[in-house]
C-alpha cells in the first residue's frame, strides 16, 4: 500500500479513543514508528523537535494501544484507532484537545455515556470513601440492582404522573445506576450500541 510520507519522511497521525470516538492527539510518523506501531501494537511517534523515535507512554506508562490503523483518500494523513491507558495529554488531561476556542453543539451522547462509564470503573478499581458510586460497588450486587430497581420504579412514577421534569431527573439516576449494574457485570455500553444496532438491522425495531 503507497503511504505518502512529506519531505521531511513524516506523515500526521490522528489518535482516536476506539470506544468514544474522542479525539486524543495528533503526532507524526516516520517509516520506522509506522513499522513499530504496527508490529507492537502500541503507538510509536517521530519526534519533531528532539529528531528521534518515542513510544507514547514510554516515560508515563500511559500507552495507546492500537485497535485499529486507517489511511486517508489521498494516503497522507493516518487516523489510529487506539485503547489508551490513562491520560493521555502531558497536561493531566483525557486529550489534548480540552480548550475550547468556539461555541457549538454538545458533543454526541454516546461520548458522554463512555465518559461517564470511565469514571464509574474508576470509582471501581479505587475506593473512595467520599464517593457514591464506591460505596454500591463496596455494598455488592445486591444493593446495585435494588438501587436500578427503585430508580426504575420512580421513572413509572413520574411518567404516570405525566411530570416530564422528574422523568427527565429520574430517568437520569436510571441511566447512572444502569451502568454501574454494567460495569458491575464487566460489560461495556458498547455491547448495548451494537445489540441495540444489531436488532434495527434485523427489522426487530424501528
Amino acid at each position: 500500500m503507497e503511504i505518502k510520507f512529506d519531505e521531511k519522511g513524516l506523515i500526521p497521525a490522528i489518535i482516536q479513543d476506539s470506544k468514544t470516538g474522542e479525539v486524543l492527539m495528533l503526532g507524526y510518523m516516520n517509516k520506522e514508528a509506522l513499522e513499530k506501531t504496527i508490529e507492537e501494537g502500541k503507538v510509536y511517534f517521530y519526534s519533531r523537535s528532539r529528531k528521534k523515535l518515542w513510544m507514547k507512554g514510554e516515560t508515563s506508562k500511559n500507552y495507546l494501544y492500537v485497535t485499529k490503523i486507517f489511511i486517508d483518500c489521498d494516503r497522507d494523513t493516518l487516523l489510529i484507532l487506539v485503547n489508551p491507558e490513562g491520560n493521555v495529554c502531558h497536561t493531566g488531561n483525557r486529550s489534548c484537545f480540552f480548550e475550547e476556542i468556539s461555541s457549538g453543539s454538545n458533543p454526541p451522547l454516546y461520548n458522554f455515556i463512555y465518559k461517564l462509564f470511565s469514571i464509574i470503573e474508576d470509582r471501581k478499581k479505587s475506593y473512595n470513601e467520599k464517593s457514591y458510586t464506591s460505596y454500591l460497588f463496596q455494598k455488592g450486587r445486591e444493593v446495585i440492582a435494588k438501587k436500578v430497581g427503585e430508580e426504575a420504579m420512580e421513572v413509572i412514577i413520574a411518567y404516570l404522573n405525566e411530570d416530564s421534569e422528574e422523568i427527565i431527573k429520574e430517568t437520569s439516576d436510571l441511566v447512572y445506576h444502569l451502568l454501574i449494574l454494567l460495569s458491575s457485570s464487566c460489560i461495556e455500553p458498547q455491547k448495548i450500541f451494537e445489540e441495540l444496532i444489531n436488532r434495527n438491522l434485523q427489522g426487530k425495531q424501528g
